[in-house]
């Protein structure tokens, strides 16, 4: 007689497997999770590095809203017709009309991952009928309304590694369109100033053409008088023809401006009303305390941030898929083929199932990749380094240039003042005491033009060195 104590139910045992392989899962989930816990943290910036130590920590302190480089553009840019320009090209600009549609692919992308966490649901309704070629025989038919539910369980943060690559993918393309409409607002400004210089310079050309023009007619009475050679008036002809080709170029320069203003407000080229007398002026430039908070608003290095971000949740992806996969699946609906069998009316069912999907053949390729997403990651790492210096150098560059401009600039109104008397002076002498060659004349009229040009120049690159510097500092928002 078979003793009842050790005799096992077939469904009895198939329960004890079914618990051992549960536990034998579960063991092997909480080893590879102690031995993986790293790849669950979020991003942090290195600190063993001074650079990104000071950087990271003046993350956490909160910026100096007088600094220029934190200043609105409609707190720098306060002419009137400037501003609606630069609205207006906010609101046109191609790039930056991209630079916004590359957000909201990086939002869609961001949700995307956020809704894998959910699980997947598919309906797959079918059904077929059937007949034999027996007598009496009908056409047989059979259902099947399904539904699917499959969900993967996120045990080593697979799914939160890429949610979160996404979400600074995210970030990163939200900095790119403010480092575009930085570019557009000191586009437009430079531009603008540009066309008032041009202006400026052009209606300076012109005068002075008419004044030599009459300046060719005196020399020829002089020659009459017997007061000047031939050469003379050779001479005075020559520099008036000089000026003429000047206001050509001027001419030329003044409308390749006007062509770039239009480009960047996406319309057609046409001429635009901008006053020859426009400047950005000398605006006092007040410095955030700590120049590496400065550093740290610029777009350019809030990308390079974010893709040192994303490089890391690469390589936190790359290690994950050395782990196992666990999905839990489901099947049920309703049917009428019951075992081979169609039945009506039909039946209801269910179906449940687990898979745990360990990666082995596939360990050189997970290897390999790993190596490559940490070289991506030391590389974004310099990368990240190099446009924290880069951003230190454009800022100490245009600091040096803008002081040395108006340095420059004052000089050149004495300058200007100077010669201005000389050619007074020196027409007086030719005039009347005849102390003085038409030589003299003709060289000091020539410096004073070339001085009065020269200092126009200086004031829009003055101007513009201001317009580079407040971008350098973050500006543009």
């Amino acid at each position: 007689m078979q003793d009842k104590s050790r005799a096992i139910c077939p469904v009895k045992l198939k329960r004890m497997k079914l618990r051992n392989i549960i536990v034998a899962v579960g063991v092997g989930v909480a080893v590879a999770g102690l031995s993986s816990c790293h790849i669950y943290k979020k991003f942090e910036m290195p600190q063993d590095d001074s650079v990104t130590k000071e950087y990271s920590e003046v993350l956490k302190t909160a910026p100096d809203s007088a600094a220029f480089g934190n200043l609105t553009w409609q707190q720098v840019f306060t002419d009137p017709v400037l501003a609606d320009l630069i609205s207006r090209a906010l609101e046109n600009n191609v790039n930056l009309e991209n630079a916004r549609l590359n957000v909201e692919v990086a939002r869609a992308n961001v949700l995307g991952a956020r809704l894998s966490y959910l699980p997947a649901v598919a309906l797959n309704l079918n059904g077929s009928g059937s007949k034999y070629k027996i007598p009496g025989s009908e056409m047989t038919w059979s259902y099947q309304l399904p539904m699917a539910i499959s969900w993967e369980v996120d045990v080593f943060a697979k799914t939160l590694n890429r949610k979160r690559a996404a979400e600074a993918a995210l970030t990163l393309q939200e900095d790119y369109q403010q480092a575009v409409r930085s570019q557009i607002i000191g586009g437009v400004a430079s531009c603008y100033y540009t066309i008032a210089v041009l202006k400026a310079q052009l209606n300076l050309s012109r005068e002075t053409a008419e004044l030599w023009k009459q300046s060719v007619q005196t020399m020829r009475d002089f020659k009459e008088a017997g007061r000047v050679t031939e050469a003379a008036v050779v001479q005075s002809e020559a520099q008036y023809y000089q000026i003429l080709a000047q206001i050509t170029d001027l001419e030329t320069g003044l409308d390749k401006a006007y062509n770039s203003m239009s480009l960047l407000l996406n319309v057609q080229p046409q001429e635009w009303a901008v006053s020859p007398d426009a400047r950005l002026g000398n605006p006092q430039v007040l410095r955030d305390g700590i120049p590496m908070r400065e550093l740290a608003m610029r777009p350019d290095v809030r990308v390079a941030e974010q893709q040192l971000a994303a490089a890391y949740y690469a390589t936190n992806s790359a290690r994950a898929a050395f782990y196992p996969s666990l999905t839990i699946s489901s099947n049920g609906g309703f049917t009428n083929l019951v075992g081979g069998l169609i039945t009506n009316p039909g039946k209801w069912f269910i179906q449940l199932a687990g898979q745990l999907t360990v990666p082995l053949f596939s360990r050189g390729a997970n290897i390999a990749n790993l190596k490559g997403t940490k070289a991506q990651q030391e590389q974004a790492l310099n990368n990240f380094k190099y446009a924290l210096l880069n951003a230190s150098a454009e800022v100490n560059d245009y600091l040096t240039a803008y002081s040395n401009l108006n340095r420059k600039q004052e000089l050149l109104e004495l300058q200007t003042k100077s010669l201005t008397q000389a050619v007074e002076m020196t027409n007086l002498l030719l005039a009347y005491d005849g102390k003085t060659t038409y030589l003299e004349v003709l060289n000091a009229q020539s410096s004073l033009l070339s001085a009065q040009l020269g200092a126009l120049s200086t004031e829009l690159e003055r101007d513009q060195t201001l317009i580079s510097l407040y971008q350098a500092l973050g500006g543009g928002r």
